[in-house]
């Protein structure tokens, strides 16, 4: 019996060769949209997903989860950087929205399966367990799905894990799916002129107000223009201090953003907390494995140790530049993602 794959349609290239993928392997497909921006800045993307769903033959739903999305997503965002963090949206959008709201909705139309466009690879073992590992292309999101558990894995697929962006294009070209050169976004996809502190302020209802900048002694030495409009290892917008310098902490409380030279951004060891792991279990004492700071480091090499109240210290074998609080390190053991935390 043929089983059933709602694939995520996001109106771009990726998701369309998804759906695309699992028609030509036999499954019955539907798309799902969902709206999560205002109608202004999603009906392009719902059209798109519908031109695809048209393409394919295969039915769209779409979905009005605004509210749930500013509830979960935006408001955490906007509350993160007021409190001086540099978050992770689309982390949190995964774990709750795409593949909680979104996946919910799949199954109750019936799927077996939620697909998307995500560049990464399910594991599936014997006795019906999963894991999640990093694709093997330059073009890896893995990151940003360290917070699903092995539950929602198991009825996920990712069909672009083992394909390059340029194989994903050259697919949709010789389909002739009508997003085959639409461009991919860059920024978070609630502001598109990534003009983050434009975004917050607006959602705060006022200003941010202005501060003191501090060197590494805690001196004035200037002042900023609202901390909403820093984050660690920012160069940019720090005005000239006749060297380069680069933020090194912000602290909401007091106001201030402090500023140093660039091999003050190094540590040796950070401390995560709200961890998850993809299986459920606790991590192992003194673990080995490899941690990604951000989206665009590299997986280094370090000792993870449990702490209380789902905390971890963190000690890297070489010192790591700019962990910012507030972003998610994603922890990895080789190709396998074991989950990830917040950074304090």
């Amino acid at each position: 019996m043929k089983k059933t794959a709602a694939v995520g349609l996001s109106g771009g290239v990726d998701s369309a060769v998804a759906a695309l993928l699992l028609r030509e392997q036999g499954y019955d497909v539907f798309g799902i949209t969902l709206r999560l921006k205002p109608a202004d800045a999603s009906d392009s993307d719902i059209s798109d997903a519908q031109a695809v769903a048209d393409r394919l033959g295969i039915r769209l739903i779409v979905c009005d989860k605004r509210s749930e999305f500013e509830k979960s997503v935006i408001s955490d965002f906007v509350n993160a950087y007021a409190r001086g963090l540099t978050p992770s949206p689309c982390v949190g959008c995964n774990q709750l929205i795409k593949f909680g709201l979104m996946a919910d909705t799949a199954f109750e139309q019936g799927a077996d399966f939620l697909a998307t466009g995500h560049y990464a690879e399910i594991e599936r073992n014997s006795n019906g367990g999963c894991t999640l590992k990093r694709a093997q292309s330059a073009k890896d999101q893995s990151y940003f799905l360290c917070r699903l558990s092995e539950k929602q894995l198991s009825k996920t697929l990712f069909p672009l894990g083992a394909l390059s962006k340029n194989e994903v294009r050259s697919v949709a070209e010789r389909y002739a799916l009508p997003v085959a050169h639409k461009h991919d976004s860059q920024e978070v996809c609630f502001i598109p002129d990534n003009d983050y502190a434009r975004f917050v302020e607006e959602r705060l209802g006022t200003p941010v107000p202005n501060g003191n900048f501090l060197n590494s002694s805690g001196e004035v030495v200037g002042t900023h223009s609202g901390i909403i409009r820093y984050t660690i290892g920012q160069r940019k917008g720090l005005g000239a201090f006749g060297e380069p310098m680069y933020v090194t902490k912000i602290d909401a409380a007091a106001n201030t953003v402090t500023i140093g030279k660039n091999d003050e951004l190094f540590t040796n060891d950070i401390t995560i907390q709200n961890i998850s792991t993809v299986s459920g279990k606790p991590l192992p004492e003194a673990l080995r494995c490899e941690v990604k700071i951000r989206c665009a480091a590299k997986p280094a090499p370090a000792v993870i140790t449990p702490l209380p109240d789902r905390r971890a210290k963190i000690v890297f074998d070489l010192p790591q530049r700019a962990a910012a609080p507030g972003q998610t390190a994603a922890i990895y053991s080789g190709d396998t993602v074991l989950g990830g935390g917040e950074i304090e």
